[in-house]
């Protein structure tokens, strides 16, 4: 795993899992490989191993991760197509409408958005 800084506004935990999920979905983690034992992410980032357990419980309990007995958590095969859905979903729901609203309200046209030269001057 790479450097995580962690923020106050939600549990560490949560934050670890988010950032496997982003492992996953930027391919980073593919369909088959372990993740990092518990107690190396632990040590690596000074964490609490239930804090770490419960993470990885929580990508299990999704069908993200599997165990397997005396090999560790490894991603599933459905993982990437799983989180891929999930995160456009979200997206569509969440994101989207907020950034329609903001096309609307600055009045952009399909044109603009789509055209990035001429919105610059004519330079890319």
């Amino acid at each position: 795993m790479t450097s995580i800084q962690w923020s106050d506004g939600a549990p560490i935990y949560r934050q670890l899992k988010e950032r496997v999920i982003a492992m996953m979905l930027d391919g980073e983690l593919k369909p088959g490989d372990a993740l990092p034992s518990v107690r190396q992410v632990a040590a690596e980032y000074q964490l609490n191993p239930i804090t770490v357990s419960r993470a990885y419980q929580e990508l299990a309990d999704e069908a993200l991760v599997e165990k397997r007995r005396g090999l560790g958590m490894f991603v599933t095969e459905e993982a990437s197509k799983k989180l891929l859905g999930n995160e456009r979903e979200r997206f569509l729901t969440e994101e989207w409408p907020l950034v329609l609203e903001r096309i609307q309200r600055l009045g952009l046209s399909m044109e603009d958005l789509l055209n990035p030269i001429a919105r610059n001057g004519g330079t890319a």
